[in-house]
Formats: C-alpha cells, sequence, structure tokens
C-alpha cells in the first residue's frame, strides 16, 4: 500500500460510518450547516434558473430542501452514498414537491449525461478518491452552461488533533484533505471553465478533547482511512492524545479545532462535446471557430 493508499477512505466504512450517523447527524452539524449557506448564499452572485438540480453528498437533506424553495420551478435530487442519510432526506421534503433521491458514488454518477443544471456539493469531496474523476463526473452531467458548485476542507483542518496522535504513534489517525490549488488543478484538468477558488478558516471550541472526537464521531466523520490502525485504540494512547493537545488550550480555556473550508465553483462547457465518429475523426463546424 502507497503512502496515499494509506490516506484513502474506505467506501464500505465510510457508508456505514454515515449511515450509523443520519439520526443524529443535524444535532452536531453546526458547521455544515453554516457552510452550506454560504455556498447557497454564492448563488445570489450568479444568472442562473436551473431545471434540474443535483445536489451531490446530501447527506439528511438541508441544502436540498433550501435549493427547492430557492428554485420553485426545479427539480431537485439529492445524492448520497448512505441509504440511511436519504431516509432522513425524503422526511424534509414537501407534500406536494417531495424529494426524489438517489443512492450513489460522486465518482460513478447514475445520471445520463447533459441532464443536470447545476451541481452542489457541501463538504463532500474530501470523502471521494479520485478528484478528477469527480469533476470529470460532474461535467459530464452537466448541460451547456451549468454550474459546479462545492465546499470542501483543505489541510489545516483538525491540524490540533493530527498534531496531537502524532505524539504518541506515526499511523492514520485523521482523515487527509486537498489543498485548495490541487482542487483548482482538478477543475482545470475537468475543462470546467472559469474555474474560481478560495478558502476561509473556522474555530470550533470544546471544553475536552473527548467532546470533539465525540461530535466526529457522531456526524460519522471520524477516521474511516485504508491506513488506519486496527482495532481498539488503548485508553492509555487516548490519554496521551488529550495530554497533547492540551497545548492548544486558548487564554479563555477553550481547546479549538480549526477547520479550513475551501470553495469553489467552475461553468459546464457552452456547447455539447464534440464526439469521434467511425473513423477516429471529430467534425467541427467552421462557423465555431475563432481567430487568435
Amino acid at each position: 500500500m502507497s503512502e496515499l493508499d494509506n490516506y484513502r477512505p474506505e467506501k464500505a466504512k465510510l457508508r456505514d460510518a454515515f449511515d450509523r450517523a443520519a439520526s443524529r447527524y443535524d444535532e452536531v452539524a453546526v458547521l455544515q450547516r453554516e457552510v452550506g449557506e454560504r455556498l447557497l448564499g454564492r448563488l445570489d452572485l450568479v444568472t442562473l434558473q436551473p431545471e434540474r438540480i443535483l445536489d451531490v453528498g446530501a447527506g439528511t437533506g438541508y441544502a436540498a430542501r433550501a435549493l427547492q424553495k430557492r428554485y420553485r420551478k426545479a427539480e431537485v435530487i439529492p445524492l448520497d452514498i448512505a441509504p440511511s442519510m436519504l431516509r432522513q432526506a425524503k422526511r424534509r421534503g414537501g407534500f406536494l414537491r417531495p424529494l426524489r433521491c438517489v443512492c450513489g458514488d460522486a465518482e460513478a454518477l447514475p445520471l445520463a449525461s447533459n441532464s443536470v443544471d447545476l451541481v452542489f456539493s457541501n463538504f463532500t469531496l474530501q470523502w471521494c478518491h479520485d478528484l478528477d474523476r469527480v469533476f470529470a463526473e460532474f461535467q459530464r452531467v452537466l448541460r451547456p452552461g451549468g454550474l459546479v458548485m462545492f465546499s470542501t476542507l483543505g489541510p489545516d483542518t483538525l491540524t490540533e488533533l493530527r498534531q496531537s496522535w502524532s505524539a504518541v504513534d506515526d499511523a492514520v489517525h485523521v482523515n487527509a484533505f486537498i489543498d485548495m490549488h490541487d482542487v483548482g488543478d482538478a477543475l482545470v484538468r475537468a475543462h470546467l471553465a472559469e474555474p474560481v477558488m478560495d478558502v476561509e478558516h473556522f474555530t470550533l471550541t470544546y471544553d475536552k478533547v473527548r467532546d470533539l472526537m465525540g461530535d466526529l464521531k457522531t456526524l460519522g466523520a471520524h477516521n474511516v482511512s485504508a491506513g488506519r490502525r486496527r482495532g481498539l485504540t488503548g485508553k492509555g494512547a487516548l490519554e496521551k492524545v488529550y495530554r497533547a493537545y492540551e497545548r492548544f488550550r486558548d487564554a479563555e480555556g477553550r481547546l479549538p479545532a480549526t477547520y479550513e473550508v475551501v470553495y469553489g465553483h467552475g461553468w459546464g462547457p457552452d456547447t455539447l462535446p464534440q464526439r469521434p465518429d467511425a473513423t477516429g475523426a471529430v467534425r467541427v463546424p467552421v462557423s465555431s471557430l475563432r481567430r487568435s
């Protein structure tokens, strides 16, 4: 197993973790809701009247319901890898406009090409194996001129917890997150036009480290990396983590947990992609050529 493979989430474990978390997720998803609201607010800055919206990693449907209210004529499709999350999302749908949920993987979207006007994704990309594949799928399902808008987590996320675990051993205890510039490069490779990236830092505070760990478990966001240590963590190891984390306690006696939130968006192509004919040639109309 390579070093990169050590940090890849195991999808079966990920699905199980979010399935178990579904019933209590909303109790602790404070940051997820806040970032979701900010991501929704960014839609005020674009001119878009979508007919069909795909919410990738919809979770319990908070953003899907907000999108449904914002775009009253649009069909909103919540998609998630965890069936129990989607059962919660269905409960949010209105009686007259129920949410049609789809269980699926962001890296292999079960939707037709050129079928969606807006791909919205809040805090999902960090759980994917292959960002190039995800963005290629987003680009594939977008209609001409469609929009991809997303948030994810950057490498400063949970830096205090990561540093505290390093005092115990070299195993993978905290999920890894991709740098903003690498996310932007992946957008470009997927031929999503006019990509825009920016970053924002949030700090949640806790009285005890075990409270932070408890929230991560309730969210389903605990460590599911392939390189994680198997079996139960001993009490002695946890005590070392707790002691190491104390160096971060602030003047008000609170323990910080940093989250680096990466925002991005990109536009789909203005025209449908050209496909080769039986001879392998791609025929391009002269009218579409531009003089450089």
